[in-house]
C-alpha cells in the first residue's frame, strides 16, 4: 500500500488541479500515505519482534515508534484534509485503522517501557528501519475511453435533434 499511495502522491504532483480542488486531493493522499505507513511499520516491527536477537528487538522497536509517529501524522493530515476547502466531517474510524490506532500505540509505548529506551522524534525517524521493498502485484491495463455520446452535444440538444423520446404533439 505504501508503494501504491506514494505513486500516487507522486503523479498528482504533476496534474493541473486548479480547480479549488487540487490541495484536497494533495491532502487525502498525503493522509493515506501516511496511514499505510503507520501499518506497515506496524506490522513489520512485529515480525522483527519475532527475531532471537537484541539487534532484532531494538529494531523492532524502532519500527513500532516509526508506525506510532507516521499514525500521529497521518491524524494531523486526517484534520487538514477536512478542514480544507470545501470543509468536510471527519470521518469515524473503522476497519484496519480502527484496530491500528489502538494497538499502534499501545504495543509503541509498551515496547519502549520494557526496554527503558526513550527518543525523540528525529532519532524515531532516523533509526526507523527502511521497509521490505516488495515487487508491486497491481498494474493498470491500458484504457481507453469511449467516443463521446452524441447527447452530451449542447448543440444537438438545444436543436431539438434529440427529442425522439419525447411524445409528439
Amino acid at each position: 500500500m505504501v508503494k501504491y499511495w506514494q505513486q500516487a502522491r507522486d503523479n498528482i504532483m504533476n496534474l493541473p488541479l486548479a480547480n479549488g480542488w487540487g490541495k484536497k486531493h494533495r491532502l487525502f493522499l498525503k493522509w493515506k500515505y501516511m496511514e499505510a505507513k503507520a501499518a506497515a511499520y506496524y506490522y513489520h516491527g512485529l515480525i522483527l519482534d519475532e527475531g532471537n536477537t537484541e539487534k532484532s528487538h531494538a529494531i523492532a522497536i524502532a519500527a513500532l515508534q516509526a508506525a506510532d509517529e507516521y499514525l500521529k501524522e497521518s491524524k494531523r493530515a486526517c484534520e487538514a484534509f477536512n478542514s480544507s476547502i470545501p470543509l468536510s466531517r471527519s470521518p469515524p474510524l473503522w476497519g484496519s485503522m480502527k484496530y491500528l490506532s489502538e494497538k499502534i500505540p499501545k504495543d509503541a509505548s509498551r515496547k519502549v517501557r520494557i526496554n527503558r529506551d526513550p527518543y525523540s522524534h528525529e532519532k524515531i525517524m532516523k533509526t526507523a528501519p527502511i521497509l521490505p521493498d516488495f515487487a508491486l502485484a497491481l498494474k493498470p491495463d491500458e484504457y481507453q475511453l469511449p467516443p463521446v455520446h452524441a447527447s452530451w452535444n449542447e448543440e444537438s440538444i438545444n436543436n431539438g435533434q434529440l427529442d425522439s423520446n419525447k411524445p409528439k404533439e
